[in-house]
């Protein structure tokens, strides 16, 4: 299991200063519910391997300091948030502005992300949402409420790939930034099992600042 920065010591350290500013820039990686339930090398039947090392490597390629770790069983997804916002705090609390934060979540690490984005509340953060809404949302899952400058990337093709613009719509959080990307692989729901540049790229853009996407 790969941890780029272990989850549970982003406290004060060598690696994060105290107290003081950084122009450093944090992804947090939440995977797919595939990897969550198998092992690292084992591959889905239609999608193949979930390519996490990989996936990683790109955001530390493009000088991101990302913190991730390799979920193992079912999770609960609600409860699992809670964890991830307690190391943003911790981030927050030693003088990490929380713009450079950016929370980027694949399939059932969307929907985690998406808790993330409602139980932190700050209009501040980033988010990217991947091939995490349905439409049956708005009704099965009626405690999300969007916050932060949100980025929403799905696939033509996938059955999550549909507009989150109404939860969005219905979200009573400050959203200074909001806009959404459809892609059109072809490859379904797997398109997300690898680091395509599809939506690499995008997300890579949005966790920079740049609200516009190029």
């Amino acid at each position: 299991m790969k941890i780029s920065v272990v989850m549970g010591i982003l406290f004060c350290s060598t690696m994060f200063g105290c107290g003081r500013q950084s122009d450093e820039r944090f992804i947090f990686f939440l995977h797919n519910r595939f990897l969550e339930e198998h092992e690292l090398n084992e591959s889905h039947p239609e999608f193949g391997r979930t390519e996490y090392n990989e996936i990683l490597e790109e955001f530390e390629k493009s000088g991101f300091k990302v913190i991730s770790e390799k979920r193992n069983g079912n999770v609960n997804a609600r409860e699992y948030a809670i964890t991830v916002v307690s190391q943003i705090d911790s981030l927050i609390s030693i003088g990490t502005e929380p713009e450079k934060i950016t929370i980027v979540g694949t399939s059932k690490g969307g929907y985690i992300a998406q808790y993330v984005s409602t139980l932190a509340n700050n209009p501040e953060l980033n988010f990217v949402f991947v091939a995490s809404f349905n439409n049956s949302d708005l009704d099965n899952l009626p405690a999300i409420n969007y916050c932060g400058r949100i980025l929403t990337i799905f696939e033509k093709t996938d059955p999550f790939g549909v507009s989150a613009v109404e939860r969005k719509e219905r979200s009573t959080c400050i959203i200074s930034h909001f806009k959404e990307v459809e892609l059109n692989t072809g490859l379904g729901h797997g398109f997300l099992f690898q680091p395509l540049k599809d939506w690499i790229e995008p997300t890579i853009q949005w966790a920079h600042g740049n609200y516009e996407l190029n």
